[in-house]
């Protein structure tokens, strides 16, 4: 019984701090802005509304949340390319071959991990000022690129799920050390590829400072920011927006419209990630 009570009240704290604004927000896209006022918060609009609200969403600067979709998809799939061509070898290589520095790598390695994403902002701006690309694509997707979590699950994944004799196998057949990577280890890490590729999209997706600071034009927006910038023409939250104002359902449809690709991409990869978040949990 108290078991029970335990899991009920458990389940209710979740309902009421996460899935009931997810539903508001879902219902607040159907309506207008005296309806989001003075109606039940969890009562549907209209599609006439939802349909407003979307060609309202689109006129605002001449399609803008297109053009902040498209700059974000295209940031998210460049880094994750680079992301997983640089992390997966970099972390079979830290489990499997043993060199000078690779401790003090590992440690590095953990200590950037941790770190909050904001205290990095400062000195990769400088970083990135120093070679002259602020206000490129680049000074977006070169610093996402690297990514020290990518690595350290593809070193947990090799260390605990990839047997070590296999590998020494291909090694005794004649295969290089690339080979070895190439034609043994890299066809078994299919689940943590899709791992670390979920992560590191869904990190570029949602990644809202750093673009923030590095990207001065509108044009250049990723999504993310779009939607911050979008904030600001509420006249709810800011009473000196002039003539180009949006209203606070157009801002839930255009939040809704933000998070749509990561569970898009959520629910085609979770049989990987499944899989890739279990890996080296059991043993034969």
């Amino acid at each position: 019984m108290t078991s029970r009570l335990l899991a009920g009240s458990v389940l209710t704290v979740f309902v009421i701090f996460f899935v009931l604004p997810v539903l508001w927000l879902l219902l607040a896209a159907t309506k207008t802005d005296q309806q989001l006022v003075h109606d039940n918060p969890l009562s549907f609009g209209s599609w006439h509304a939802l349909s407003a609200n979307w060609h309202a969403l689109t006129a605002f600067q001449d399609d803008a949340i297109l053009l902040w979709l498209r700059n974000s998809a295209l940031y998210a799939a460049i880094s994750l390319v680079i992301t997983l061509c640089l992390a997966i070898p970099a972390g079979y290589a830290l489990a499997m071959t043993e060199f000078r520095g690779r401790h003090t790598l590992l440690i590095a390695t953990l200590v950037v991990m941790l770190m909050p994403n904001a205290t990095l902002v400062v000195p990769l701006f400088l970083e990135i000022n120093a070679v002259h690309l602020i206000g490129t694509m680049w000074s977006i997707i070169l610093p996402y690129s690297f990514y020290p979590f990518g690595v350290y699950l593809t070193y947990i994944y090799f260390t605990t799920a990839v047997p070590k004799d296999l590998l020494a196998a291909a090694r005794i057949d004649g295969c290089s050390e690339f080979g070895v990577f190439r034609h043994v280890a890299l066809p078994l890490a299919t689940p943590v590829i899709a791992l670390v590729g979920f992560f590191s999209f869904v990190a570029n997706w949602t990644n809202y400072f750093l673009p923030y600071v590095m990207l001065p034009e509108s044009g250049q927006m990723p999504i993310q920011v779009g939607v911050g910038s979008l904030l600001s023409n509420v006249p709810s939250f800011n009473p000196t927006v002039g003539t180009l104002a949006i209203q606070r359902p157009q801002l839930a449809l255009a939040t809704l419209v933000a998070i749509t690709p990561v569970l898009v991409v959520f629910l085609f990869a979770q049989r990987f990630l499944v899989s890739g978040m279990l890996a080296g949990a059991t043993k034969e």
